[in-house]
């Protein structure tokens, strides 16, 4: 069962057509969250950034788009597909149909899919995590590479690169050739005590489960944690990388070309992270 605009139906029901703006231009934004036992981790982040980004595209934020109202349509939604304890759900915005470039509307729709996720809490998974980097295209580094929107082609891409190579994954870089994220998530390197991330000056996604992340190492004084630029040649002088999304939490790399990296500070957080999750749910 999908939502659309507070209506159920069954997934191959038709209801959207080729004057979608959000195929026709990308006018779009999504949020992937994980829900687990009808609870929404990190519900008010999700929510928060949404509307910003909502916002920042000029779309016309309906008076009844509460933070109670997004709650209930994603729990609707959840009850309506009986997938299990653990789900994803994307709930995606976009500008209703008109105009060309120049929306007839800045009224917007919405959409809410559900899928059944694994398992409930975030793990580590120990198998072999191999990445590269992907120089065919850049990020730009502004605030529309920080928003979450339907424009994902250099991820598309990227993803094809990395899957015809025999890659997990590939790192994206900016036009100054710096490490921004990976294609499903921000990245952040260990060397020694030092644990570094990207500032969202360089052009990475304003991530949730990063933005929880920083917040834990800032507080935590095992670590001297940054926010700061990461250069290519950085990553095989690290002891340890790792990305961050909402619906993985915390996925270590494994390999970079020649270097092999442990997971140890990956593992030593992901239990603060459920309890961060727990908590907010």
């Amino acid at each position: 069962m999908v939502n659309f605009n507070g209506y159920l139906y069954e997934d191959e029901h038709k209801f959207l057509n080729q004057n979608n703006r959000g195929l026709r231009y990308g006018d779009s934004l999504f949020e992937a969250i994980r829900v687990v036992n009808g609870h929404i981790y990190f519900l008010e982040e999700h929510y928060l950034r949404l509307m910003s980004s909502m916002r920042i595209l000029r779309m016309e934020i309906p008076m009844h788009f509460t933070m109670e109202f997004f709650e209930e349509e994603i729990k609707k939604t959840v009850e309506a597909n009986k997938l299990g304890n653990a789900q994803r759900i994307r709930f995606t915005v976009f500008r209703n149909d008109g105009g060309l470039y120049l929306p007839k509307s800045n009224d917007i729709s919405y959409l809410i899919e559900a899928k059944e996720l694994e398992n409930p809490f975030y793990t580590i998974n120990d198998q072999p995590y191999e990445i590269e980097l992907f120089k065919d295209f850049f990020v730009n580094p502004d605030m529309l590479s920080n928003l979450k929107t339907n424009n994902k082609i250099l991820n598309v891409v990227g993803s094809v690169f990395a899957n015809e190579n025999d890659y997990d994954n590939c790192l994206l870089l900016n036009q100054q050739k710096q490490v921004v994220e990976a294609l499903n998530g921000n990245i952040f390197v260990v060397k020694g005590n030092t644990i570094k991330t990207p500032s969202l000056k360089e052009g990475c996604l304003n991530g949730i489960v990063r933005k929880k992340l920083i917040g834990i190492l800032e507080k935590n004084e095992d670590y001297n944690f940054l926010e700061e630029s990461i250069s290519p040649f950085e990553l095989q002088k690290s002891d340890e990388i790792f990305l961050t999304n909402t619906i993985q939490g915390i996925i270590p790399v494994t390999k970079y070309r020649k270097k092999v990296f442990n997971n140890n500070v990956a593992k030593n957080l992901v239990g603060k992270l459920n309890a961060v999750a727990r908590i907010t749910a």
